[in-house]
């Protein structure tokens, strides 16, 4: 089976192409071998490839950027998918999509499902909700909602094609308490954490087992607030580093962004893919950056 991975250089990209190499031939071209935003550039390399599927780990994630550059969010996150579904129903290859939590408003008390009904808040959000709507063009597709992904830092980068990783979220309350830095951290925004080694392979499972294609979001177990995450971090490592609790609603954000963002991966797990507890996920994590044995 051969697998095409747009975004391969980014933070989940990175981990598709990994997990994948290890079975099958991957290609992975970098945004200056190929600009997703030049449909003729895109159809004329997935036809030259003939992949049997395409993952597609590209995106504006700059939440805030988007606000005042919405043409340029809209491009990536909607337009260069549907392209993508075009291109893969031309070759009849399979499309696998990441989208995000960010379609909900964020009000509500229980873990969101597939079948809820998004209310984007965001430019961001908005872009990323009508790819979700124009990828669903590919014949053959999954649609894998992701949210406060980490993992991964501890890579270098092998192109040129981005000077620097931006670290996630949980990566940096790492970093600030291994430190030993005062560490401000949301005690109002409840997250379903997404490991990108979980996710990575969750996906490869899905591609291998056939299962329904559709919706799905694809988290680890589990939720908590920035603080219960910051908190579950200090206890793995044994530092009890000072955690500053604020709010979100008095963050300096310039994009609305949803409180309320744990997802629920029953689904995912009705088709015989369980995800493991962010807890695990995040104690594999340390493993890796060496932080405990």
């Amino acid at each position: 089976m051969k697998i095409f991975v747009t975004g391969a250089t980014g933070q989940l990209g990175r981990a598709i192409v990994k997990d994948f190499s290890r079975r099958y031939e991957v290609i992975a071209p970098t945004r200056k071998q190929l600009d997703l935003t030049n449909p003729v550039s895109v159809f004329s390399t997935v036809h030259d490839v003939r992949p049997s599927v395409i993952v597609n780990c590209s995106g504006y994630n700059d939440v805030d950027g988007a606000e005042a550059d919405s043409v340029s969010a809209l491009k990536i996150n909607a337009l260069a998918v549907r392209t993508l579904a075009v291109v893969a129903n031309q070759i009849g290859a399979t499309l696998v999509h990441y989208s995000s939590d960010f379609v909900f408003d964020g009000t509500a008390t229980e873990p969101y499902q597939e079948e809820n009904d998004p209310h984007p808040q965001s430019a961001y959000a908005v872009s990323k909700l009508l790819g979700e709507f124009l990828m669903r063009d590919a014949n053959r597709h999954y649609l894998l909602r992701v949210e406060s992904l980490f993992g991964g830092v501890n890579d270098r980068w092998d192109t040129d094609d981005v000077p620097q990783r931006r670290k996630s979220s949980i990566d940096q309350i790492i970093e600030s308490i291994v430190a030993e830095r005062e560490t401000r951290v949301f005690v109002d925004r409840v997250v379903s954490p997404s490991y990108i080694e979980d996710v990575a392979t969750a996906t490869r499972s899905m591609v291998e087992r056939g299962v329904p294609e559709g919706l799905y979001h694809c988290v680890n177990s589990g939720m908590g607030t920035w603080l219960e995450l910051a908190q579950e971090v200090g206890r793995q490592l044994g530092r009890d580093t000072e955690l500053i609790p604020i709010s979100a609603s008095n963050a300096d954000f310039v994009a609305t962004r949803p409180k309320f963002c744990a997802l629920s991966n029953a689904k995912l797990e009705s088709v015989g893919i369980k995800m493991p507890t962010w807890q695990d996920a995040l104690n594999r994590h340390l493993t890796s950056l060496k932080l405990k044995a």
